[in-house]
């Protein structure tokens, strides 16, 4: 699959969100910065509904924000959408900072303890305390657990932690790539 690459980190997560009809939605408000929810359904080709329902989740992330305004023609009052300013790299910010606190504790647990496997990919790693209880025999499959070594994983999850705040240091949400 090419890698798609997206300009405005707001159309990026808006894709994360919701796919398709987020996507179509935050590159109509970007091209049509104050638009109706009427005009942006007219020009996504979606139902009202579906666009309200969109805006309502984007509103909600604090990604895009609602002006009210009298209409003059009707009468009554009309939400005009726009996006909000730097919310889509507040957004990725947070979600990198409960990314790396996600991958600490997961680091941690695989340093504090042993594991032991029985080599079957259908079937979990065991810790040193499980595998005895299992006296080190797969409940699953009935292979022998043996010694599981981590530390490529523990590599791995430093390098992403590494990466991550390297990112939130530089406020490296500017640009997205999608593989």
């Amino acid at each position: 699959m090419p890698k798609l690459e997206y300009e405005d980190s707001f159309v990026k997560v808006a894709s994360l969100l919701g796919g398709e009809e987020f996507v179509k939605v935050a590159r109509a408000l970007l091209n049509n910065p104050e638009s109706s929810d009427e005009e942006l359904a007219s020009a996504t080709g979606l139902k009202i509904n579906r666009v309200r329902k969109v805006l309502y989740e984007l509103q909600g992330r604090s990604l895009i924000y609602a002006v009210r305004v009298r209409d003059p023609k009707r009468e009554w009052y009309v939400y005009r959408w726009r996006v909000q300013p730097e919310g889509a790299e507040v957004f990725l910010a947070t979600v990198k900072r409960r990314l790396v606190s996600k991958l600490r504790a997961k680091l941690e647990y695989e340093r504090s303890h042993q594991f032991y496997h029985c080599g079957s990919v259908t079937c979990p790693k065991r810790t040193f305390e499980e595998a005895m209880e299992l006296m080190f025999t797969c409940p699953e499959c009935g292979n022998r657990l043996e010694y599981y070594d981590n530390s490529e994983l523990i590599r791995a999850i430093e390098w992403k932690i590494s990466q991550l705040e390297d990112e939130l240091r530089t406020g490296g949400a500017k640009r997205i790539e999608v593989s």
